[in-house]
Formats: C-alpha cells, structure tokens, sequence
C-alpha cells in the first residue's frame, strides 16, 4: 500500500476525491484492458493454430548421402580419405589406429591409455608438451590422442591459414612422441586417484563388475588397472607400444574442410610418406576369445549406506555382422525411451524406477552384452528385478503390435539420420566400417533393413538370442534393507557377495 500511494499521490493530490476515485477507476480499466488484449488474444491465436500431436505432419526424412571423398594409400601402407568442404576456413583430421587397450600385456594394465595421453601431453621430441600447448593456443588449434578398448585415436584442428604448421606438429606427435618421466608419473599418478575413488559411484560399481561376470576378470574387455599394473609400466614399455602400433601401414587417416585435394594429399605424402615400419606387415596378435564366464546366478555388492539398488541383469551378446542386428536395434526401441515398454510399464504404471532400461548392445569386432537395468528403491528391488524380467520374457513370448512396430523404426530411423548430419561424422562411420573389415555399403544396408524389419523377424531374433537361463543378475545395495532378499528371486540359488576392495601397492 505504501508503493501505491508512493506512485500516486503526485498526480492526485491536486484532484477532488471524487476525481482521483474517477482518475484510479479508469487507470485501473486501461491496465485491465491492456492485460485482456495481452493474454487473451495471443492466446486465442494460438489456440487457433495449435494442432494436437497426431495431427502434425513432417516431410520425409533426408536420404543418406555420402561426401564425394578421395581414398588414396601411400607406399608404405597408409590409407587416407580426404573430404573437401569449403563452407568455414576450417579443417580436422584424425587418425585411427590398428591397437588397443585390449592388446597391452595384462600385468601392464592401463599401459594404452597412459601412452595415449602421454603422446598429446609430453610432445614432441621437436616441441615439448609446454611448446606445443602454446603453438597450438596461438593459433587456435587442437591436437589431441588416445587409445579405446580397441582403437587409438589421434586427431587435429586448425584454421586453413594455419593448417601447414599444425599438420606439420600432428605428424610429430603420432611419429615422434616423446614420452618424457615427468608426464608419465602425472598420468599414474591421476590413474592412481581414479583407482582411489572408483568405489565412490554405485552405478560404475555395477558396471565394472557385471562386465567381470560377463567377460571374465582376467579379460581384456573387463580387467580394472590396479596400483601393481601401474607400478610395471614405465617409459620402456610405452616406447615399446607405440613402436609395436604405430606405424603407416596400421592408420586409416581421415581429413575433412578447407583445402585442395591435390595439396593434401602432397602434405601427407610429406608429413608421413617417408614412415617405414620396422617389418613390411605389421603382425598383428590374434583377438582374445570371448566365452561368457558366469553362465548366471545372483550376485551382490553390499552397500550398506544406500537408500537405493542399483541393479543390472542380462548375458554375453553379439557383433554388429550379425543378421539379426537390424531386428535386435528395433527391439531396443520397443523396450526403451518415452513410449516404451519399460518405461511406460516399470517406471509409469508400477512406480518401481525412475530409471529404467534393456538394451542388446552389439560391438564391431567381439560380442557385446544384453544388458538391463535401472535404479530403485532398496525395498522394491525383488519387484522391480522382476518386473524387467517379466518385460523382457514377454517380447520372446509374442509379437509386438504393429503400432508399436511403427514407433519403434520411426525412432530408429530417426536416430540413425542423425549420425550423418556433417560429412566429418559419414567419413567416420566410413573409415570405422573399413577399420572393423565391413562393408563400406553397411550405412545403407543397415537402413534398408530398418524398414524392412517386420514384428515376426523381431520375435523371432527375441528368442534366438535373448536367454533367460544365461541371466546374470547383479545388485549394488544395502543388504538389510532388499526385503525380500534377493535369494527369494530364485529359491535354492544361493546369492553371492563380491568383494570390491580396492588391493593396495
């Protein structure tokens, strides 16, 4: 009340009562007014022209269309594939590399990846770490390596005035890194953090070991780096590696932006054309065999300070080749997402999870996993691992409608029109399928087969590969608190404790 007057009192004290109560009615009317016209009319307009969701109609989804690109292979075994695009004076590159963390000895765990970061941060034998930083912040570029589970990658940025120089530093980086002591124990040393607190995340708990049951501790695709794995690695060793990985026949070199074909392919030529491998082919060693190692059964991480359970359950899968992976991806959209049978039956209807999930997870080159999962409550953990259960079984039992068949390859086509929105993104897909020894006609098969997939082929992919007596059942929770117990899920099975203590240097 005190503003109010505060706002009249100029403009009304010289008027009569009645005017000023005149004078406030019409002020009020104008405002009153002036709102109506605000709200109610735009409003109304738009009312007019809103269309419920099932009425909206979009054109059709873009075809695929690959870059023109140019694939080339120097004499020593390089293949490169180069992308011009002349919409921004900008150009990136990278490098994929035949290696992995799965090929580094296993009592050297955690050796690709500390020689990964080595070679970005340590430099060059020509430019150090600290001078390669400022070269590359004075001209706003980037060069950045590492090494996955089963590719090392190596890859640059740079304005086109600037690409000379900077392609010229990338060379040096993947042909020259130089690993110098210091670098080297600041990567240990962080691994040596991330061992210190990798207990800290139930969810990466539950992760880390289902893979372990899964795969196996002792194989590449689930062992953890351990303080003793580090304590082995040492300057040699990443020497030794990179020497092993790194040479011309073993990269797959991909350039796209702002440059003349003919004039890169001359810088490459120069940067790398001279790289010789120690032998003519490099050997490659034999991928490690992948079984199933925990053929099921329950398992329990107890956490005794949590409110909550975080649960996976599922098997061994399979590789991308596989004939029913078309099939297997429109499941995925079945069980997933807003709209899907797990979210709308686990988490909506029963109120079991916020998060809730089940996805056939397929790799390039080794078996994937079927994995599902989510959060709940630690009381309702019994009902919700059976709720996922009684989800998953009920896709190998019957086959999905065909309103739900419609959804689900909508949404898969959708996404996959999205992994090709740039050419830098198809000549990755283009260079991963060459790498893994696919098709370069994989992009197209796939979608042809996505709209293809019929209800039937789904059921029958569902009960091929998805096996409910392989189901590996894994929990991170507080024991007490899961009533029922876990051993109520499958009477006579006994639940077993892992032990995710962390062993000392």
């Amino acid at each position: 009340m005190m503003l109010r007057r505060g706002i009249f009192s100029r403009q009304t004290r010289l008027l009569s009562r009645p005017m000023q109560r005149f004078a406030l009615r019409v002020l009020l009317g104008l405002i009153g007014t002036l709102l109506t016209l605000f709200w109610v009319l735009p409003t109304t307009a738009i009312a007019d022209e809103a269309l419920h969701y099932d009425q909206l109609t979009f054109p059709p989804l873009p075809e695929v269309q690959l870059p023109d690109y140019t694939r080339f292979e120097l004499d020593n075994g390089l293949v490169a594939y180069l992308v011009e695009d002349h919409e921004l004076p900008l150009v990136s590159g990278f490098a994929t590399i035949r290696t992995g963390d799965r090929l580094e000895p296993a009592d050297k765990a955690g050796l690709a990846s500390v020689m990964g970061e080595v070679m970005r941060t340590g430099g060059s034998e020509q430019h150090p770490g600290e001078r390669l930083n400022q070269l590359l912040e004075q001209r706003a570029a980037s060069i950045e390596t590492g090494i996955d589970t089963t590719m090392g990658r190596a890859s640059f940025s740079s304005l086109t005035s600037d690409l000379d120089t900077v392609f010229s530093l990338f060379g040096e980086v993947m042909r020259q890194p130089a690993f110098p002591p210091d670098k080297i124990d600041l990567s240990k040393n962080m691994w040596r953090g991330s061992i210190a607190r990798r207990n800290d995340d139930p969810g990466s708990i539950g992760q880390r070991e289902f893979r372990k049951l899964i795969y196996g501790e002792s194989s590449p695709y689930a062992r953890t780096v351990e303080y003793a794995t580090l304590n082995n690695i040492d300057r040699a060793s990443l020497i030794q590696f990179h020497d092993q990985y790194f040479a011309p026949n073993n990269i797959i070199l991909g350039i796209v932006g702002d440059f003349d074909t003919d004039e890169m392919r001359d810088r490459i030529e120069q940067a790398f054309g001279d790289w010789q491998s120690d032998t003519p082919e490099t050997t490659m060693p034999a991928l490690p065999e992948v079984m199933q190692a925990t053929p099921g059964g329950i398992f329990l991480v107890d956490q005794p300070q949590m409110t909550q359970s975080y649960v996976q359950i599922g098997h061994l899968g399979g590789q991308l080749d596989d004939p029913d992976f078309t099939a297997l991806s429109v499941l995925n959209e079945v069980m997933n997402g807003f709209g899907g049978r797990l979210m709308n039956e686990v988490r909506s209807r029963q109120g079991l999870s916020y998060v809730v999930y089940g996805y056939w997870s397929a790799q390039f080159d080794y078996p994937g996993v079927f994995v599902g999962g989510g959060q709940t409550r630690s009381d309702a953990t019994v009902d919700f691992i059976r709720s996922l259960q009684g989800e998953i079984e009920k896709v190998r039992q019957e086959p999905i409608s065909e309103e739900e068949l419609a959804r689900a390859k909508e949404s898969a086509l959708n996404s996959f029109i999205f992994n090709f929105q740039n050419p830098n993104q198809t000549l990755s897909r283009l260079i991963n399928y060459e790498y893994y020894g696919y098709p370069a006609d994989f992009i197209f098969q796939y979608q042809r087969e996505l709209t293809e997939t019929t209800a039937q082929e789904i059921l029958e992919a569902a009960q091929k590969h998805i096996q409910p007596d392989r189901m590996v059942t894994l929990v991170v929770g507080d024991a007490a608190s899961i009533q029922p117990p876990l051993s109520s899920l499958q009477p006579g099975v006994e639940v077993t404790s892992l032990d995710v203590s962390i062993p000392q240097e």
